[in-house]
């Protein structure tokens, strides 16, 4: 079992979810117009900051007890956010080619070099969480306030994650969309086929489960399944544009809206076996680890760390990492390997040309194509 859905709390899980999922994909078609795309992605940002500078200012003082400033006040939540709606504006400028920058050649590699950028991010906390946690597995406190279970599944994660960057093939093979009602336009990568988004779905969903373990019920499953089920019944070859659109929405949302910890909506994966079983103990474990992380005297991977965890009566239930870990990797490397094989093939550049032109996938995004 993947997640722990309390029998009280079931059917609000649920709707959480739910609301996650839709609200994703409304928001994400919002963003697909030019009236929604300033609005989402240059307006909201900009407020965002300057609430953002608020609360650093009063952090000592009024601001101390602001969800922003005691649970999402670490460099990677904040680091996302950022990077993915820079990431989105690009992705902007690209489609509806605005400005020489969004009319440029060279700049058509942008798209890989943010998702490069992402995915680096994301491996760095699956290899840290390797380090502290120890090969064998072990419990620590991160940065944004959470017990982490770390061993060998982030180190296999990681080195998915790595693997994942070389599957994005067709760097320079980027196109707008037609356009369509209320001045919708997408920018496509064609070549961005079915075959990588699963690889990137699953590597990202072990990475969300194993590093945002709390979160990861709305942010590994609803978050990557609300842009690929857009890529796959209407906006074809657009799948890496939803993904920005929706990571970087959701970013700006749990920023600020304790959502995804509050009962009855909190969801907890496996690993933490014997949590409290009432839809309370994402709040207890944020809580509890907080008052670890900001006490300098208590090491983050140190024996505290392991009692504060026994206290609360969770022991560790990694089966489920270590399998998702696998299976990350394995799905990779077959996918690299895919790569390889059309390349030798064609002999072509995957990088530097399409390669998969004439697939089913490919044809339909190009379809679309100006």
């Amino acid at each position: 079992m993947l997640f722990q859905l309390y029998g009280s709390t079931v059917a609000t899980q649920l709707l959480g979810w739910c609301l996650v999922f839709l609200g994703l994909i409304l928001l994400n078609e919002l963003g697909r117009t030019k009236f929604g795309g300033v609005l989402v992605f240059f307006i909201v940002p900009a407020a965002l900051t300057v609430y953002f500078i608020v609360a650093a200012i009063g952090k000592n003082s009024f601001a101390s007890e602001w969800y922003v400033i005691k649970y999402m006040g670490g460099w990677f939540h904040y680091a996302k956010l950022y990077a993915a709606t820079i990431g989105c504006i690009g992705f902007i400028f690209l489609a509806r080619k605005w400005t020489a920058l969004g009319k440029a050649e060279w700049f058509k590699c942008w798209p890989f070099i943010i998702v490069a950028i992402n995915i680096l991010i994301a491996v760095a906390s699956d290899f840290e969480s390797a380090v502290k946690g120890g090969i064998s597995g072990g419990w620590w406190v991160s940065n944004e306030g959470v017990f982490l279970y770390g061993g060998w599944w982030n180190l296999l994660n990681g080195l998915a994650g790595i693997i994942n960057i070389a599957c994005m093939t067709g760097w320079w093979g980027i196109y707008s969309s037609k356009k369509g009602k209320l001045e919708k336009q997408d920018m496509l990568w064609p070549d961005m086929t079915w075959m990588f988004i699963i690889a990137y779905d699953v590597w990202n969903f072990e990475y969300t489960y194993l590093n945002l373990p709390t979160h990861s019920w709305y942010c590994g499953l609803a978050l990557l399944l609300a842009p690929t089920f857009a890529a796959t019944f209407w906006n074809k070859g657009g799948w890496i544009q939803n993904r920005a659109f929706t990571l970087s929405i959701w970013c700006m949302f749990a920023q600020v809206v304790p959502f995804q910890l509050t009962k009855p909506f909190s969801v907890l994966p496996s690993v933490y076996a014997g949590a409290p079983q009432d839809g309370t103990g994402a709040q207890a474990l944020y809580d509890a680890s907080m008052a670890i992380y900001n006490n300098p005297a208590i090491a983050n991977n140190g024996p505290e760390v392991q009692q504060a965890i026994a206290k609360m009566g969770i022991t560790a239930d990694p089966k489920a990492q270590g399998v998702i870990a696998v299976l990350a990797l394995v799905i990779n490397v077959l996918v690299l390997a895919a790569i390889c094989k059309k390349a030798f093939a064609t002999k072509t550049n995957p990088y530097t040309k399409e390669i998969w032109k004439g697939t089913k996938d490919f044809e339909e995004a190009m379809a679309r194509a100006e």
